[in-house]
């Protein structure tokens, strides 16, 4: 969309500058540089709705808004989203000192609003001349990028925040779902059970058969080898033909054949048993050992899901946000592995964690590098190929720990090596990355006295952060 033009230019007016001055921005600057701004800017008016300026355009005045309200649109995932209001004493645009040569956000005009703009040409001469409403002005500055870049690193929390939300609902979701699916099955093995127990006792076995059919039980019950599909296929099949040819219920043969049970363990029960109570003993253990397989898998579902929680609370530091303390980094990584899984098994990728195991700790605050390593890993997974590789290595070098992000996708374009820490800047295509993930990784990690770089080639693309040991000199340096 094009910007609107505004309704009407006017050229200096006292009104502007009474405007100004009352402006809480403007209290400490005097009337006479007040004046001399008013004197080289003009004021433009936009109806409620216009566009004022589009992301990415040129912009070469200072803006202030002297009536109205103005809102800043920034680029996410495609689209543009509001993230802030702004009234009267709002300064948009470049300002004197200001790198800003392109706008970052789409700025539009929520009602009739009127600004004040001053050409950059301007510049020069006002900081030279106005020394107040200089002071006045870069102090402004500082707080505008300040919350402009809190909106940027709270929107890409909230990014990854989803992202982690969605693979986490995936992960829980298939552990949960097995532990319902075998707890509904225990009401009818128990039932099973007991039917057949109740059946054996009024049968008046004498003790030898009764150990007879307790030695299959426990059969059933021994741990056996892992079996392949097509080996418990097969075996199925046998006891299910065994059981059919001796007029037994075949319904216990895929139990039988998951146990550690066998055709001649059974062969024994039919020389040792009536004919009417072979079929009987046979369902009592399959009942037996299909309720104990029932629970060690509900036992391991609901283990994988406390794993899930402990790796949850163990990436965010839970009630620690806020606090540096010493770091585990080992636990980091795999903690933020633990909540990319589904992503790594949607592309078959092989992901290696190699950390020494004298791995000294970090003084750090733990959620933020947490969040390092998660864009880290996510941007590693995305730029590895399917069924690639995904190595994490973290090892000590003198007072620093060094960790290693390492993949073997397609590589960064020499031309984007220059680039890659930029706002906005991706590589991914549009809706897939917002650009901000290695701009705030860096940023985390700066703030935790390290520092981050990069190498990359095709087929082995490297990022390395090195992070001062808790307790050494280093950290006192880089603080």
């Amino acid at each position: 969309m094009v910007p609107a033009q505004p309704s009407d230019i006017v050229k200096t007016a006292d009104n502007n500058v009474d405007a100004m001055a009352s402006l809480p921005l403007f209290e400490s600057v005097p009337r006479a540089e007040l004046d001399w701004l008013g004197a080289r800017g003009h004021a433009k008016r936009f109806a409620a709705g216009a566009v004022i300026s589009e992301s990415g355009s040129p912009v070469d005045e200072m803006w202030i808004v002297l009536a109205g309200r103005v809102a800043a649109h920034t680029p996410i995932a495609g689209t543009a989203r509001k993230y802030q209001e702004v009234g009267p004493g709002w300064v948009g645009g470049t300002m004197p000192f200001s790198r800003l040569r392109t706008v970052p956000v789409r700025v539009v005009a929520e009602d009739d609003t009127t600004l004040f703009a001053l050409s950059r040409s301007h510049f020069a001469e006002l900081v030279r001349e106005c020394p107040e409403l200089t002071s006045a002005l870069v102090h402004h500055m500082l707080d505008r990028s300040r919350d402009y870049r809190t909106a940027q690193i709270h929107d890409e929390r909230m990014k990854s925040l989803g992202r982690l939300a969605a693979g986490l609902a995936h992960e829980l979701n298939n552990p949960a779902a097995g532990a319902a699916s075998h707890a509904r099955s225990l009401a009818p093995l128990l039932d099973g059970l007991h039917a057949a127990s109740t059946a054996l006792a009024r049968a008046g076995l004498t003790r030898e058969q009764l150990d007879a059919v307790d030695a299959v039980r426990r059969m059933c019950n021994d741990v056996c080898a892992p079996r392949s599909p097509l080996e418990l296929a097969d075996r199925e099949e046998e006891f299910s033909e065994w059981l059919l040819a001796h007029d037994i219920d075949p319904a216990a043969a895929s139990t039988l054949a998951g146990a550690n049970a066998s055709l001649a363990a059974l062969e024994r029960l039919v020389h040792v048993l009536p004919a009417e109570m072979v079929g009987v003993a046979i369902g009592w253990a399959a009942s037996d050992a299909a309720a104990r397989q029932a629970t060690a898998h509900i036992a391991a579902a609901t283990a994988r899901i406390h794993a899930l929680v402990a790796a949850v609370k163990g990436f965010t530091f839970m009630d620690r946000e806020d606090v540096p303390d010493d770091v585990d980094i080992a636990r980091g990584l795999t903690d933020t592995v633990a909540m990319l899984e589904s992503k790594v098994r949607s592309k078959s990728l092989r992901v290696r964690i190699e950390t020494a195991e004298d791995l000294p700790t970090v003084f750090a605050f733990g959620s933020e590098l947490n969040q390092v390593w998660e864009k880290l890993i996510d941007n590693a997974i995305d730029a590895a190929p399917m069924g690639g590789n995904v190595t994490l290595t973290a090892t000590r070098r003198g007072d620093f720990v060094v960790v290693r992000v390492m993949d073997d996708g397609a590589g960064i374009p020499g031309e984007h090596h220059a680039r890659i820490f930029d706002p906005f800047f991706t590589t991914k295509p549009v809706g897939l990355g917002t650009g901000l993930g290695l701009d705030i990784a860096r940023r985390f990690v700066d703030r935790n006295n390290g520092d981050l770089d990069f190498t990359s080639q095709p087929g082995h693309t490297v990022f390395r952060v090195r992070l001062p040991v808790a307790g050494t000199k280093a950290l006192v340096l880089g603080s």
